[in-house]
């Protein structure tokens, strides 16, 4: 993960970490229309590196630590990491998570989001808009002087109060010119424990919320991670700045 040390960013390097949000925000908007039955996972990641370069930033994934792929396609019970490839072809019922990060002017700009291909059933449904909700509580819950903790807490207190369970392998992580750095994120924990929030602190708030199981396995390819018992995982990802006033969500859509 990085060194233990948080960096505070300046303002102005907190305007770098807007942009390169805004960017990845508006990445999984003109992805979206492409989520459909039919299209493989491979299509996706081609037009999302053609795009990434049409507007001039670098897709942070394609060989970190080896990482094959420019984007991350995780696909029903697959949690995180998922490789994009082009046997895999989205079918009706399935829900997907597309996790960019691009970097523009050397910042990284990181966020995911669950997309519906077709009509998924009800539990899976469910599931998606449970995931958000508890990225928007974690999010809430960030205040300068409060703790790492009071993020997990408000995360897992409201998955498993809807009956599903919060994967422990994987955070949230600090970030700014350098991909994953401290402090690491848990989304699960107890209120008033971990590192202090202060302002100028930059990271990622990712739940992955699972149906099942919270265990996780980990697929041959040594990056695909998939639930235990085989039933469907969710998550969604923003990149928050700790301000002086609060909290604000660098990666959201411009609408």
């Amino acid at each position: 993960m990085g060194s233990e040390r948080i960096t505070l960013l300046s303002s102005r390097e907190i305007d770098k970490m807007r942009e390169a949000g805004r960017l990845a925000a508006a990445l999984l908007d003109h992805l979206e229309p492409l989520v459909k039955p039919g299209v493989s996972t491979l299509e996706l990641n081609d037009e999302a590196e053609r795009w990434t370069q049409a507007h001039g930033a670098t897709s942070a994934p394609l060989g970190y630590h080896g990482f094959p792929k420019s984007i991350c396609t995780s696909v029903n019970e697959v949690i995180c990491h998922g490789i994009p490839n082009e046997k895999q072809i989205l079918k009706d019922g399935d829900i997907i998570n597309i996790d960019v990060t691009p970097i523009l002017d050397g910042y990284h700009g990181d966020t995911s989001r669950m997309f519906m291909v077709g009509t998924p059933p009800p539990n899976a449904q469910k599931l998606v808009e449970t995931t958000k909700e508890c990225l928007m509580r974690g999010i809430k819950a960030v205040e300068p002087g409060g703790r790492i903790g009071d993020i997990g807490a408000a995360i897992q207190e409201y998955a498993e109060a809807q009956g599903f369970s919060v994967v422990r392998d994987f955070v949230g992580h600090g970030i700014n010119r350098v991909f994953h750095t401290a402090p690491q994120v848990f989304h699960y924990g107890t209120r008033g424990k971990g590192k202090r929030i202060r302002p100028g602190m930059v990271f990622t708030i990712e739940p992955m919320i699972n149906e099942g199981t919270h265990e996780a396995k980990m697929l041959p390819d040594k990056w695909t991670a998939v639930t235990k018992d085989g039933k469907l995982s969710a998550q969604f990802e923003h990149t928050i700045a700790v301000t002086k006033e609060g909290v604000e969500i660098l990666t959201l859509p411009e609408r």
